[in-house]
């Protein structure tokens, strides 16, 4: 007997048939952006949270809401944290 496994990705393909949900999907796509960026320069500098905070000159749970995608950062705190990271932030539309 085959059992058929239901998976993230199956439920995600499925969810996006709804036309408020493909909505609110697509504009997170910045915020998650700014979060998988943020956390993989700290991660690939083996920095914790509360170290990066400190070189940025803000709190570990600034850089938590940022990871968590819970927070709406302006672009000084974007080039504070990368100046942090010695990293430059880059923008553009598309």
């Amino acid at each position: 007997m085959k059992i058929k496994v239901y998976t993230l990705e199956d439920h995600l393909k499925e969810s996006l048939k709804n036309p408020e949900f493909r909505k609110a999907w697509e504009e997170s796509e910045a915020e998650y952006q700014v979060s998988r960026a943020l956390i993989a320069a700290r991660i690939k500098q083996k920095i914790s949270q509360v170290e990066l905070a400190k070189r940025a000159n803000t709190t570990q749970a600034v850089i938590s809401r940022l990871e968590s995608m819970s927070a709406n950062p302006s672009v000084g705190l974007l080039q504070k944290i990368a100046q942090a990271l010695n990293l430059k932030i880059k923008i553009q539309f598309e």
